[in-house]
């Protein structure tokens, strides 16, 4: 019953999203445009945004639906049932705690081998994922911050920030395929400046695709990174509301140690460095940067 609830709310949600990309589109290319003396009326096509919402979201959402299994492959990880030590039991129990006060499924737990103080939380919805923490996060933080990190990570399963994100994702993604193939194929169609019978310049046409592909895709990341930034400062008033501020608080701070500590080794061996917790770029790549900077988000706690 809950499968069908997501289902329709995902249909209900890309119908909405298609009305109003289709109504914005044809008001662009039907009123706003020909007022400014351009008209590409000839050029516009329903098809086209039909076809690049089903490239935009089918790719975006069909990663959303096997996420728990890619982040599975991609580690060296083990899942918890039954704990057997004490940190496991801090994990398990933390985790089972959380998620029956929230009235949710208990997520996956899982350890990985990384000596990164890490974890996260992936999986399609609420009522369908995992929590993942690192062997570095037990290793480098005490047990109280390892469950104040571990409220966060429950912060983002019950905000649904996997699947608001993977709408953004498509929506990004469906604007970037749809403005690269209209903008292409303006340059590709016969001009009608041009003598009868003239072709477009499709060799120019496919390099502009291409370019377009890659600075839209940029523009695109510093988007979903702004919003990404966002939902972290949201899962930390979380942790905060379930163990209280000083967990998390203590947490980034040992956190902070650690990248201090191997800041050389960590930022020219890990090229993902900005999509971590513990990542802390500066200047333009902030602004691609999924979390926000260590002190920020202190800075955000110690006001709660």
């Amino acid at each position: 019953m809950k499968w069908l609830k997501g289902m329709g709310l995902f249909l209900i949600a890309n119908f909405l999203i298609y009305i109003t990309l289709s109504f914005t589109a044809n008001l662009l290319v039907n009123v706003v445009l020909p007022a400014f003396g351009i008209d590409v009326r000839g050029v516009f096509s329903q098809q086209l945004l039909v076809w690049s919402l089903v490239i935009g979201f089918g790719g975006a959402f069909i990663s959303l639906a096997f996420s728990k299994q890619m982040a599975r492959a991609m580690l060296d990880c083990q899942r918890i049932t039954q704990p057997r030590s004490q940190a496991e039991q801090v994990i398990y129990g933390s985790v089972q705690d959380i998620a029956q006060r929230l009235h949710i499924t208990m997520p996956e737990v899982w350890i990985y081998n990384s000596p990164d103080p890490y974890a996260f939380a992936t999986g399609p919805s609420k009522n369908n994922a995992m929590v993942a923490v690192s062997t570095g996060l037990l290793q480098n933080l005490k047990e109280q911050e390892v469950k104040g990190v571990l409220a966060h990570e429950m912060g983002h399963v019950f905000n649904g920030d996997m699947f608001a994100t993977t709408v953004l994702a498509g929506l990004m993604n469906t604007f970037v395929y749809y403005i690269s193939n209209f903008v292409s194929q303006l340059i590709a169609q016969p001009s009608q400046d041009r003598e009868e019978g003239s072709a477009g310049n499709p060799i120019l046409a496919m390099v502009v695709y291409f370019f377009l592909q890659i600075v839209l895709s940029f523009l695109a990341m510093i988007v979903i990174g702004w919003h990404s930034r966002r939902r972290e400062f949201a899962a930390d008033a979380f942790s905060a509301k379930v163990y209280g501020k000083d967990s998390m608080i203590g947490a980034l701070r040992g956190i902070d140690r650690w990248v201090n500590r191997t800041q050389f080794e960590y930022a020219s061996q890990d090229a993902l460095a900005t999509m971590k917790i513990a990542g802390n770029s500066s200047g333009f790549m902030h602004l691609f940067a999924t979390h926000p900077p260590i002190e920020a988000r202190i800075a955000a706690l110690e006001r709660l």
